[in-house]
């Protein structure tokens, strides 16, 4: 009968528990060097399982030159948006026999910063990245020699692989449907204006302001984060101002969502006292009450060639775009979503 082994099992525990070698077992976990026969081999896995061994993934790593492990550098995965990202990046890197280790910066650069550096310490075969401020450490990732691509917009100055959406183009679509149910008095929430998405996404209401020859207010233009709180907090302000328009363009979900509650605090109802439109939906849009028209980033697609750009990553840096597409839903005036 076997002994039951109390510390972490080697693989001279199983070569006991087997009747071989250590380096019969080597040749078993690794599928070679050298052939095993198919008795032996049974013999080693079975003995494997019995004593619960695990091998040693730092030193397989060591020996192949891979640790099948993907770096993934976000800033709040509290944001529904990058969540649903994340979530698709770690379906798509487990379905090519790969690992996905999170890193959240908590909006802090800071943070981001130490994420990245204990990432590339783990020895990760490709990083994923969206900045905080979308002013990326690129020199440290260049530096290291890892491979990496950033999943959101950086400065087009920058020689590295990006994937995308076109936030302006995406920004003018939603704000000119907003636009099209007749509504004069618009304002935007939006994000911090240091932040490039954030000039993206005001050049967009902008545009679709000019298109339509409607006025920009600057008093209506509200910076924020991108968070439920910035929402709700330019809401507030909105509300404290001597005007208010009749229509918003949100920058993102969390800030429409957050917006809402604002406004029924007041007494507004979206969209009869007020109607609202939103970039970067995601499933949540459509369970909202009233239901979110909103841009969404096609994330499946997204993540899939993300995935495939660092498998096939020669140095070369690739712009991969996407397009958006538009989901309507009743907070702007549609009824019923249509």
């Amino acid at each position: 009968m076997a002994k039951t082994i109390h510390h972490r099992a080697t693989r001279a525990d199983v070569a006991k528990e087997a009747g071989t070698s250590v380096a019969v077992v080597s040749y078993v976990v690794n599928n070679g060097p050298r052939p095993v026969a198919p008795a032996t081999r049974e013999r080693v896995l079975a003995a494997i399982k019995r004593t619960g061994y695990r091998p040693n993934s730092v030193a397989r790593a060591l020996a192949s030159g891979t640790t099948k492990t993907y770096g993934l550098v976000v800033p709040n995965i509290g944001n529904a948006f990058i969540a649903s990202l994340a979530h698709e990046l770690q379906q798509q890197a487990l379905a090519n026999d790969m690992v996905m280790l999170l890193g959240d910066a908590g909006d802090s650069r800071k943070r981001e910063l130490q994420l990245i550096n204990n990432l590339l310490s783990q020895q990760v075969n490709g990083l994923f990245y969206i900045s905080v401020d979308r002013h990326p450490y690129i020199d440290v990732l260049q530096s290291s020699g890892t491979p990496f691509v950033m999943l959101d917009r950086v400065d087009p100055g920058l020689p590295v692989s990006v994937i995308r959406v076109d936030e302006r183009a995406a920004s003018h679509q939603v704000t000119a449907h907003l636009l099209s149910h007749g509504y004069q008095e618009v304002g935007i929430i939006c994000g911090p204006a240091e932040m490039l998405n954030t000039q993206d996404r005001l050049r967009g209401w902008r545009d679709a302001l000019a298109e339509y020859g409607v006025e920009e207010r600057p008093e209506w233009i509200f910076h924020t984060p991108y968070t439920r709180d910035g929402g709700y907090q330019a809401a507030q302000q909105m509300m404290q101002g001597a005007t208010r328009p009749r229509a918003l363009f949100t920058s993102n979900e969390a800030q429409a969502i957050g917006c809402i509650r604002a406004l029924s605090e007041h007494g507004l109802r979206v969209p009869d006292q007020l109607a609202l439109v939103c970039f970067n939906g995601t499933d949540q849009s459509a369970y909202h009450v009233p239901s979110l028209t909103t841009v969404r980033q096609p994330v499946r697609k997204m993540a899939e060639t993300a995935i495939k750009m660092l498998a096939a990553w020669k140095g070369e840096e690739t712009l991969s775009e996407f397009s958006h597409h538009l989901e309507l839903g009743e907070s702007c005036g549609c009824k019923s979503g249509k």
